[in-house]
């Protein structure tokens, strides 16, 4: 497997220049990039300044191991919105077309929701948002295809495909190689075990996030560092042996912005050599 670290990880307002020097220092192999609706990866980014960012990494020597966006909860393929739902499925093709450009494999991407996180955010009947998701990543496959970089759909807090059964059955109802599943063994532990969730997805888990939960506090707060939650990450790892799946683990921090906020980084880089044995 090979160790990544995602952008938002590193303080608010370095630059990608600064990240990817910083996620090099601290020994990660690949760092995962952004599309923002604004900033030097936007949905109003050129080709030329896509190609600057490849080449920037290439001169630090580090990888990009996957592009993720956060626009999905505030642009959701399951919205009641016809124009938020199309909204939501051109990103989609951005992302698509920005990754293939960084060269880079796969894109994160939330697979719509039944609730976000705010407590105003609009609520859709489940089996609505179901329909809605599926008829859009059934058009979106295509494109995914034809430039040969897979959507990889997160398991997140949205009330939505909330099984390993149901996720898998969703991807395999999209029926592609090209779409699969970014599990993120922290989000998993407020409702569920990793491991299960490995074993289960299988052959579908494309691209992984690390992160780590304590249950006993059951909000947003109970995310902490690496090894200081309740992931079993020897049994995740020995899953991740038993279904063959040797790509990017990458991991997505809280940085404290208070105190120390570089150190995070190193933290995890180390914490990620223990798991991974290395």
């Amino acid at each position: 497997m090979k160790k990544g670290i995602n952008i938002w990880s590193f303080k608010k307002g370095m630059t990608v220049a600064e990240c990817m020097a910083m996620a090099k220092d601290a020994g990660f192999d690949g760092i995962e990039l952004s599309l923002d609706e604004e900033g030097e990866i936007s949905l109003n980014s050129s080709e030329k300044d896509i190609l600057r960012i490849k080449k920037m990494a290439e001169d630090t020597g580090i990888e990009i191991a996957s592009l993720a966006t956060g626009l999905y909860w505030t642009y959701p393929v399951t919205s009641s919105d016809p124009k938020i739902r199309q909204k939501s499925k051109d990103i989609v093709k951005k992302q698509l077309e920005t990754a293939a450009l960084l060269g880079t494999d796969g894109i994160l991407v939330v697979p719509g929701m039944v609730a976000g996180l705010s407590p105003d955010s609009q609520v859709v009947q489940y089996d609505v948002a179901y329909e809605r998701a599926l008829e859009a990543f059934m058009q979106l496959k295509e494109e995914a295809e034809a430039i040969k970089v897979s959507i990889c759909l997160e398991n997140v807090w949205n009330k939505f495909l909330l099984s390993p059964l149901e996720m898998r059955d969703f991807i395999d109802k999209i029926n592609s190689p090209y779409v699969g599943v970014y599990l993120d063994v922290g989000n998993v532990i407020y409702t569920g075990y990793p491991e299960h969730w490995i074993r289960i997805l299988g052959k579908r888990i494309k691209k992984v996030h690390f992160k780590d939960f304590r249950r006993k506090v059951g909000t947003l707060e109970g995310f902490v560092d690496l090894l200081a939650g309740d992931v079993n990450f020897p049994e995740v790892m020995q899953a991740f042996k038993e279904v063959g799946y040797d790509d990017y683990v990458t991991a997505e921090m809280i940085p404290n912005y208070t105190h120390y906020t570089n150190q995070i980084i190193y933290n995890t880089s180390k914490s990620m050599d223990r798991i991974l044995g290395r």
